[in-house]
């Protein structure tokens, strides 16, 4: 069964093995919702593994109920992959000083450092993917709808606003509640280069067909034409039935074609 693994795999296996999942898992799992005042009486340890990916995963959450992206974690980023690395340094440190000799049951001390170590290292590690990953979805969805992710500071201005408000009004734990930087900007540096390359791959995929707008609503309009305001100048634009010149404030009954996107940039206001 521990065939092909590496010294360190083997080790955490065989402490896996001595402590039933069922078992431990509950225990690392209570030990994960204690609250700070009762960690100190903990036997694990009195500052958690994990909290800091915890932090992460809210955030996630959090962001899912947005319409605009949030700051960027920056420090917590680094903080939980600073502790993925610290963990993994303590298990090759374990595990060179056994010699590749070990028995979990005659040490189960050290077989539930290992294990636990072990868990919390992939615990952080599933933490910062799904942080990541619910951040990617919601940038893709953003181009999709026609926004100009990496020139909307009025957009992102509301975002921070709003999760500012989400922390105060205490449905948040913590975290980067947002600085200067984090207003003039809320994507990382990498976001920002994933952002371009997959608005460049999304233009060359739509620009195919010409006659059809892949990137447009699934919905139907139910109304041809509507009236809407416009809320900054846009310049002229050609439609269907002539040229029109979008200045701020100005109102127009047009066909909902061929303004739904500048309805998307937030450039138009549909209204009732």
């Amino acid at each position: 069964m521990l065939a092909g693994m590496s010294l360190e795999q083997s080790l955490v296996e065989k402490a896996r093995l001595a402590h039933p999942s069922d078992a431990l898992g509950r225990d690392v799992l209570y030990y994960s919702h204690l609250q700070p005042q009762a960690r100190q009486t903990c036997p694990i340890s009195a500052q958690m593994y994990g909290d800091l990916g915890n932090k992460l995963a809210q955030h996630a959450k959090r962001t899912q109920g947005l319409a605009n992206l949030p700051p960027y974690q920056t420090e917590t980023v680094r903080a939980v992959t600073r502790e993925a690395r610290e963990l993994h340094k303590d298990i090759e440190t374990i595990t060179q000083s056994l010699n590749g000799s070990f028995t979990p049951s005659e040490d189960p001390a050290t077989a539930c450092t290992l294990l636990v170590n072990h868990l919390f290292m992939r615990r952080n590690k599933r933490c910062l993917l799904a942080y990541h990953r619910v951040r990617t979805d919601k940038l893709e969805e953003l181009i999709w709808s026609g926004e100009d992710i990496l020139d909307a500071p009025v957009q992102q201005q509301k975002a921070q606003e709003s999760y500012n408000s989400r922390i105060q009004s205490g449905n948040a734990a913590g975290g980067e509640v947002g600085n200067g930087e984090s207003n003039k900007h809320n994507l990382s540096p990498e976001e920002e280069e994933y952002v371009r390359k997959y608005s460049e791959l999304l233009s060359s995929y739509t620009g195919q067909w010409t006659d059809v707008d892949l990137a447009g609503s699934l919905e139907p309009p139910r109304d041809l034409f509507i009236d809407v305001r416009v809320l900054k100048d846009a310049g002229e634009i050609q439609t269907e039935y002539g040229s029109i010149t979008l200045t701020k404030n100005s109102q127009f009954y047009v066909r909902q074609g061929d303004v739904e996107r500048l309805i998307a940039q937030g450039y138009l206001q549909k209204l009732s």
